[in-house]
């Protein structure tokens, strides 16, 4: 079942439960697929990268907002950005851990031929395709950036 009908099906069981946080979370989603499907040049499927990268998108938007609210003392604000970022990850796949991102780093590496920091761009081209949705940008960055150093 594709994430758009996945999320049609839980708008509709957050609508019975009465629960006001997830069917906004939801709406949101489903809004930014609708708005992508139907952007200039697209078919109008989605492929599961596009989702992916949409979930955390949304993901990251909160979480920037979540960081204003902390710095405002808005608690009200803060705890609703918190309940939506915690609705969409359900939806994303697990996190790798960082023994697994070292490990798909180090091999990628391997394949592009990294030999040092100056070959930092060509390495996160490589590992931001393969690892996406898998790993958050900001920790693969930091990896790398250890990596190519030793």
């Amino acid at each position: 079942m594709s994430l758009k009908s996945t999320i049609d099906a839980d708008i509709k069981a957050a609508m019975l439960a009465k629960d006001k946080v997830r069917l906004l979370a939801l709406r949101d989603i489903k809004k930014a697929i609708l708005l992508e499907e139907s952007a200039a040049g697209r078919s109008g499927e989605l492929n599961e990268g596009d989702e992916m990268r949409i979930l955390q998108k949304a993901v990251k938007q909160r979480k920037d907002s979540a960081d204003i609210y902390k710095q405002q003392n808005r608690e009200d604000l803060l705890d609703k950005e918190m309940a939506e970022i915690a609705v969409i990850e359900a939806y994303l796949p697990k996190a790798m851990s960082e023994e697994e991102l070292k490990e798909a780093l180090t091999a990628i590496i391997a394949k592009v031929g990294a030999s040092g920091p100056s070959d930092m761009g060509k390495v996160m081209g490589a590992a931001t395709k393969e690892l996406a949705g898998k790993a958050d940008g900001r920790a693969i960055s930091t990896m790398v950036k250890s990596l190519l150093a030793n």
